[in-house]
């Protein structure tokens, strides 16, 4: 538990730092509200993970079958937190937004880091890496939101870093945001035709559970 606190610590003291000082807006109502959600939806996620899914979580023992890819995911998730504080706070590339509709992005961003948690506290299995974890016994999880999509951690962040974007007020946020989501979508691609040729019973699930992110359409 102190290893996991020290965690929410630095990345409360990094990222929500990080994010003020690049907007400028150490007033901004709406910046404390979204640094202060972002930080405490991490604290439940952390204290709600085990040990072992933490490990698998941050330091998977291999690569998994996508570093490259993985590694332009993280370069577009990067971009967009740097890039949407200092559009939307400090130098104002792009037009204002409505309050509503930032307001409304905040909490679809909130909405969506939550499902994501708990599709990551569902399974057990839940990984960084594309890979199949036979050092912990990888199986099927269909239970939670893996009853109605087939990847719902990946639907979360795909709607997640888009609401970040909108939320303070960047469309250019936004253009690395989409980017960063349209390489998720083909991550799932990736993945779900790896599992289904790999993991003991996935073509099964995937027979029973036919939606991979939308329910009843894809």
């Amino acid at each position: 538990m102190k290893n996991k606190l020290l965690l929410w610590a630095a990345f409360t003291g990094i990222y929500g730092g990080g994010m003020l000082a690049l907007s400028g807006q150490w007033r901004s109502p709406l910046m404390w509200t979204f640094v202060t959600g972002t930080s405490v939806l991490l604290l439940y996620a952390l204290t709600a993970m085990t040990s072992d899914l933490a490990n698998e979580r941050f330091r998977p023992p291999e690569p998994g079958i996508d570093a490259t890819a993985l590694r332009w995911v993280r370069i577009m998730a990067l971009a967009t937190v740097i890039v949407s504080p200092l559009d939307g706070g400090r130098f104002h590339w792009s037009p204002p937004f409505p309050d509503g509709v930032r307001v409304a992005a905040l909490i679809g961003f909130f909405s969506a880091v939550l499902f994501c948690f708990r599709a990551m506290l569902v399974n057990r299995y839940f990984s960084v890496v594309i890979r199949i974890q036979t050092d912990r016994g990888h199986r099927v999880v269909d239970s939670g939101p893996y009853a109605f999509i087939r990847h719902p951690g990946y639907a979360g962040m795909i709607v997640a870093v888009p609401a970040m974007a909108l939320t303070l007020g960047s469309l250019w946020g936004l253009g690395c945001a989409l980017t960063y989501s349209l390489l998720i979508v083909q991550r799932v691609r990736k993945e779900d035709r790896y599992l289904q040729a790999n993991l003991p019973g996935y073509s099964d699930y995937a027979e029973r559970v036919t939606s991979r992110l939308i329910p009843g359409i894809w």
